[in-house]
């Protein structure tokens, strides 16, 4: 009986352990941090929750508070210099922000960087011309937290013109024009608008 058991087990764990491997975030490897695949999640107006409040130090020291992008679009991009993917979608970022800069704001949120001249360099070599949270401990992520995955770096926010969350890509972007989409997309809602 025993003996009949145990084969009887065998399939069972076989399969538990694959459905445990199946999930839409890809592991975090030697990294210490999740990716995944760049799917964009959007709310409707009517199901967005309260304006994200966030405040802070920018990468030169300076204070960073962002009520103060309110009352048009906000694009708020999770990255760090150590991080390969955010790498790959800079470019994208960086022209996107130029194309849509009537529109939307841009800002980052500058995690796991050990020292502010890291990322400084990073900014510098990609020509990022909007500012940045510095949070080397990843605090300034927890206004986040229903939003971004713990670790998923790169992450980008959306934000509406009242400063509430309007869409997610967790990890890399599919494309400049996935984000210049959604930034219009969210900008013609209308309304909310604080000034």
């Amino acid at each position: 009986m025993l003996r009949t058991s145990r084969v009887a087990l065998v399939p069972l764990l076989a399969c538990l352990l694959l459905l445990a491997g199946c999930s839409s975030l890809s592991g975090t490897g030697d990294k210490g941090y999740i990716t995944a695949d760049g799917q964009v999640t959007t709310i409707p107006p009517e199901e967005r929750g309260e304006p994200v409040e966030l405040t802070g130090e920018d990468l030169d020291g300076r204070p960073l508070d962002l009520a103060d992008f309110r009352g048009r679009v906000t694009v708020l991009n999770v990255w760090g210099s150590w991080c390969n993917q955010c790498r790959t979608e800079m470019p994208d970022l960086v022209t996107a922000a130029a194309e849509t800069e009537e529109t939307a704001h841009f800002v980052g949120i500058n995690i796991r960087d050990s020292s502010t001249a890291q990322a400084k360099g990073f900014v510098r070599a990609w020509g990022i011309t909007y500012p940045s949270f510095y949070s080397p401990d990843g605090r300034a992520l927890l206004p986040f937290s229903k939003t971004i995955p713990p670790r998923a770096t790169p992450s980008t926010v959306v934000l509406d013109a009242e400063g509430r969350v309007a869409a997610s890509i967790i990890g890399v972007l599919p494309s400049k024009l996935t984000l210049t989409d959604v930034v219009e997309d969210v900008a013609a809602e209308g309304g909310g608008s604080n000034g």
